[in-house]
């Protein structure tokens, strides 16, 4: 029986004597292998961008907004405090205030937030420093607001006037001096979903000036991105009951008069876009595979037509069927291995190309690799079984006799 070593030794004489097509034969599982070992690598990248872009917006995040006017108040704030797994709440308040600075007035949204805010929503400064509970009059700035609102920039110290529109027709204004500007944050794209056109003030000062004592909503943090979900609908049951909604109406989103939003429920949503995305780019690749394994498959078939009267030979000389078999089969191996080598060296490479010109974060997990040789080698020797099996079955005088 002919050993593994002489079998390699025979296979790479083989494709060799015979560059041109092998390199071709070669050629169909570097395309493919390189684009499966692609698009799964872009696939990946996309998971991270997703999870990258809602960790922008908070730290194990549960929101909860009100459906209707005068819903929210300290009650409810304390509740949500209360509830077990909750880290830190930060309440909300949100209101269109007129803001002067210099001769300049624009109309910007105005949030009255607590210092819990920046750990909650994981705040990213680009100056300065955040608003603490002992700040009355001072102001962060979303970047958009101190860089574009306004004809000049507005720095650090210096002074703006809001003016808030009250129920009662009246107006209220108050000179705010800026602590802190943000850094830019694109969620998905679109900066609106960030506090890059806010103007942030303490929230018992916007409450002071407007008259409010309600709240808009509540951006809660949970211990653990682990515990989020149980911690959520501990504070559905609760919230639920504090406002009268009924047990057999708890599945019911319409019949509460708020909504909660979870971090690891836009987790599961956006890797369900990543898994399609994935899966979509791989099926495309999976085809150039199948090119590829039927391009071996075919070449196999005519060298072992060529190598009809070696075959003969060979078994003539004492080569059982199981020893051309194994020549065989161990010749598309070493085919689809090297072609592995290139693609998936090809596939990372042009992963990295895609992931750069899109902004994806590049990820090329080891297993890509490894997936990439597995793939080659598979395809090899599955290409090869039935080239291989109709040599090992060949007569030995039927095959020297063919010309």
């Amino acid at each position: 029986m002919i050993n593994p070593v002489q079998s390699v030794r025979i296979a790479i004489g083989s494709i060799t004597s015979a560059k041109m097509r092998s390199a071709l034969t070669a050629l169909g599982i570097i395309i493919g292998v390189a684009a499966v070992v692609a698009n799964v690598a872009l696939g990946a990248s996309f998971n991270q961008y997703f999870a990258d872009e809602i960790d922008s917006i908070g730290t194990n995040f549960i929101i909860i907004e009100g459906k209707e006017d005068n819903l929210f108040f300290d009650n409810e704030l304390k509740l949500i405090k209360n509830t077990p797994g909750i880290a830190s709440v930060s309440p909300i308040l949100w209101r269109s205030a007129e803001v002067k600075y210099m001769s300049d007035s624009r109309i910007a949204t105005v949030e009255g937030v607590s210092e819990d805010c920046y750990e909650v929503r994981n705040m990213m400064m680009g100056e300065g420093s955040f608003l603490t509970d002992k700040d009355r009059y001072a102001v962060v700035l979303g970047c958009n607001v101190a860089n574009e609102k306004f004809d000049r920039k507005i720095g650090l110290q210096n002074s703006i006037d809001l003016t808030f529109r009250l129920d009662d027709g009246t107006s209220a204004t108050k000179k705010f001096k800026v602590k802190g500007i943000t850094g830019e944050v694109n969620f998905f794209g679109d900066p609106s979903a960030t506090a890059n056109n806010d103007i942030l003030i303490p929230i018992d000062t916007m409450m002071e000036l407007t008259g409010e004592n309600d709240y808009s909503a509540f951006f809660a943090s949970a211990a653990s991105l682990d515990t989020v979900e149980e911690t959520a609908d501990e504070m559905d049951k609760r919230l639920a009951r504090n406002f009268g909604v009924s047990k057999r109406d708890m599945d019911d989103k319409d019949a509460k008069p708020y909504a909660i939003t979870t971090q690891t429920e836009l987790l599961e949503k956006t890797g369900s876009w990543a898994d399609l995305i994935g899966a979509l780019l791989t099926a495309v690749a999976l085809i150039s595979l199948v090119v590829g394994s039927i391009g071996i498959a075919n070449i196999m078939l005519v060298t072992v037509s060529e190598r009809t009267n070696e075959i003969g030979l060979m078994k003539s000389l004492g080569f059982t069927s199981r020893d051309v078999l194994s020549l065989f089969v161990v010749e598309s191996a070493v085919v689809g291995l090297f072609g592995g080598m290139l693609g998936s060296l090809l596939g990372v490479v042009g992963a990295y190309g895609a992931t750069s010109i899109i902004g994806l974060p590049n990820v090329f997990p080891v297993s890509l690799i490894v997936v990439g040789f597995g793939v080659s080698v598979g395809v090899g020797l599955i290409a090869g079984a039935f080239p291989a099996y109709k040599a090992a079955k060949m007569n030995p005088v039927d095959a020297l006799r063919h010309e």
